[in-house]
């Protein structure tokens, strides 16, 4: 069980970080897929630059810290995919409260951010009744 348990959370570990490089990678070759996703026309180089820098810069970013904790700090990096895909779900709960209810795209990803952040804290858990496995 140790094992499954260590293994399962490098897996998602993986799969959480190549999901934020997918991203981050588009972003830095074309800003405008990434809004396409949601219908949103950059119309100027300082909207492609923000989005090149929010979701291509600060996504590898991201991809290489969560390489970085799934090598020396497993525990780390469960710790902060749970409270990453938390906020990702809690902003998305902002909107429907102050804004009104969200399209396919955000329900859809509203979903998969909370199932998420609550993979990681189970995983999380997990490795902490097995502290040798605990990195």
């Amino acid at each position: 069980m140790k094992r499954f348990t260590k293994i399962s959370s490098q897996a998602f570990v993986l799969i959480s970080g190549f999901a934020l490089l997918s991203v981050g990678l588009m972003a830095f070759w074309s800003p405008q897929a990434v809004m396409d996703l949601i219908n949103v026309q950059l119309t100027n180089n300082d909207a492609l630059s923000s989005i090149r820098g929010v979701y291509g810069g600060a996504g590898i970013t991201l991809f290489v810290s969560l390489l970085f904790l799934l090598k020396n700090h497993l525990q780390k990096g469960l710790l902060f995919l749970c409270i990453f895909w938390g906020f990702y779900a809690l902003s998305r709960l902002i909107t429907i409260y102050v804004d009104g209810s969200l399209g396919n795209f955000g329900t859809q990803w509203l979903t998969i951010e909370s199932i998420f952040s609550v993979i990681a804290l189970v995983l999380w858990v997990a490795n902490r009744q097995h502290p040798k496995h605990a990195v």
